[in-house]
């Protein structure tokens, strides 16, 4: 049996370098992957691919099948013949440290708006067909989404969601939906071209990490947005009132994050609906994203033992109420129709499916993911509370476990250490056996020296940056997802520190061991 020991980092594609003011699946994207791949790094974890939704969010997408349209490289639609070097000059005002989503927005927007016209006037036959086929292969979610994301253009202003458009749109009569799909032919088609090209492009980058023994690790919101075309294409998988608008949503009570709770908005899941169709959505959902991704973490994955109900109306998540989830009979479904786990016969077990368990964690939702043979994830920074037995610390932990200093949601570690008292600093030092000169790669040595399987660290941490280059803050609506870095923060040390670590500590894949460290 190889070993499963592994490491890498965190870093959502925005945050990388580029010069069309956010990251993409261009060059950087590549070179990012060599850089790890110097570090001896197999595993690359990212947010959600899809679509931002409010205040930039990924994890409030309008599709859970759909990829981001802003992650398309337009440097490779330059190169197709469909923009020109002038096209995609970059705008002056862009930041190189910050995404600026509106500026972003409509710059990127523009162009593949521009691309796809020249690609429906003049595509070689074979790239049509290319087009074409991809349109049919992915016709069970695109279809809507294209639709969905049309019908948004023309009712969308000033707010309104999908339950304000006309009532026949609403309820889905079949007349109305193949008036609109035709009236609106040629915005549909540019919906479908941008995803056409985001998962070519995508396809492209994976396998180049692949062929480098890399990873990609993705995620998965376990919740999807209200206005979606999930939600719209299928209402009654939803707990939804007679107008499409949500009974309930979901969130979570007051815990280390917030004292009024997370109030995330997302409409909850009618599970008896889910279960007479056998699952089929969500099984065709894990089936999408393994497709994307090597691993997939499911974000909250507790709502599947039970899940926070707030009532639609109020403006925390103080009044909510626990409510029973689908428990092992989803995870049963998953395995009959597509197995998680890896081939046991090429000496690797693993499961591919990561159980994101942090926040108000019951024995029942342990055994839940015990049950349906998850590993679960722990927090360094959520460890020096001063007592032994915190989950957290890494005596504690199992080696079925990934761990990471810190998330997305977290403080930068040396951010987080900032933010301590002295008496915490303290225990730390003391728990570690360190001056804490460099707390960030003190976290990043105790968790790669840990006996969890995986370890994965923050970007941010890796480079030593502070809070203002923090990823989110959950519970604040804007300012958030922003955070990018240039190549110049990146000395060859940091490369050289990693590999260090993952040598030391046997999280280099097998074939990858005898190879020597580099910065070229």
């Amino acid at each position: 049996m190889l070993s499963r020991r592994r490491s890498g980092v965190l870093l959502h594609p925005t945050s990388l370098p580029g010069p069309h003011g956010s990251g993409d699946l261009g060059p950087s994207a590549y070179h990012f992957v060599d850089w790890l791949a110097v570090g001896k790094q197999s595993l690359w974890q990212i947010l959600p691919l899809g679509g931002i939704g409010p205040g930039n969010s990924p994890y409030m997408s309008p599709s859970a099948f759909a990829g981001n349209e802003l992650l398309i490289d337009l440097a490779q639609l330059r190169d197709a013949g469909w923009l020109t070097d002038g096209d995609i000059e970059p705008d002056p005002f862009f930041e190189e440290s910050r995404v600026n989503y509106p500026a972003v927005q409509r710059f990127r927007m523009a162009r593949l708006r521009l691309a796809a016209e020249r690609f429906f006037a003049d595509a070689s036959s074979d790239t049509r067909e290319s087009y074409t086929e991809f349109c049919a292969g992915a016709a069970d979610w695109l279809d809507d989404y294209a639709l969905f994301m049309a019908l948004d253009k023309g009712h969308g202003a000033d707010g309104a969601v999908w339950q304000d458009w006309p009532a026949p749109l609403v309820q889905r009569k079949a007349k109305a939906l193949r008036e609109a799909a035709l009236a609106l032919a040629d915005e549909c088609n540019f919906w479908k071209f941008c995803q056409w090209r985001f998962h070519d492009q995508w396809a492209r980058l994976k396998k180049y990490a692949n062929e480098r023994r890399i990873e990609i690790v993705g995620d998965m919101p376990i919740f999807v947005s209200a206005h979606s075309a999930d939600v719209w294409s299928h209402q009654n998988l939803f707990d939804l009132d007679a107008s499409g608008r949500p009974r309930s949503v979901a969130g979570v009570p007051p815990d280390y994050f917030s004292a009024t709770g997370q109030h995330w908005g997302n409409p909850l899941y009618n599970w008896t609906a889910h279960a007479k169709e056998h699952y089929r959505w969500w099984i065709e959902r894990v089936r999408n994203t393994l497709a994307l991704c090597d691993v997939v973490r499911i974000d909250h994955f507790r709502g599947f033992e039970s899940y926070w109900e707030i009532p639609a109306g109020e403006k925390t998540a103080v009044n909510g109420r626990w409510r029973p989830g689908p428990g092992t009979a989803l995870f049963d479904a998953l395995r009959q129709s597509l197995d998680y786990q890896r081939d046991a016969a090429l000496g690797d077990d693993s499961p591919r499916i990561i159980a994101e368990d942090l926040g108000v964690i019951t024995a029942k939702v342990t055994a839940l993911r015990k049950t349906v043979g998850l590993p679960g994830m722990r927090i360094l920074q959520f460890a020096f509370d001063g007592k032994s037995d915190n989950w957290y610390l890494p005596h504690n932990f199992e080696s079925d476990t990934v761990v990471y200093t810190g998330t997305h949601d977290n403080d930068t570690t040396c951010g987080w250490w900032r933010s301590l008292t002295s008496h915490a600093h303290n225990y730390v030092r003391r728990y570690l056996g360190i001056h804490a000169d460099s707390i960030n790669w003190d976290l990043i040595r105790a968790a790669s020296v840990s006996v969890a399987d995986r370890c994965i660290v923050p970007m941010q941490d890796v480079l030593g940056l502070d809070s203002d280059a923090r990823m989110n803050k959950p519970g604040q609506g804007e300012g958030s997802w922003e955070w990018r870095f240039h190549w110049r923060q990146v000395e060859p040390w940091h490369a050289e520190r990693l590999a260090e670590l993952a040598v030391l500590h046997g999280r280099v894949p097998e074939d990858k061991k005898a190879t020597p460290a580099s910065t070229q």
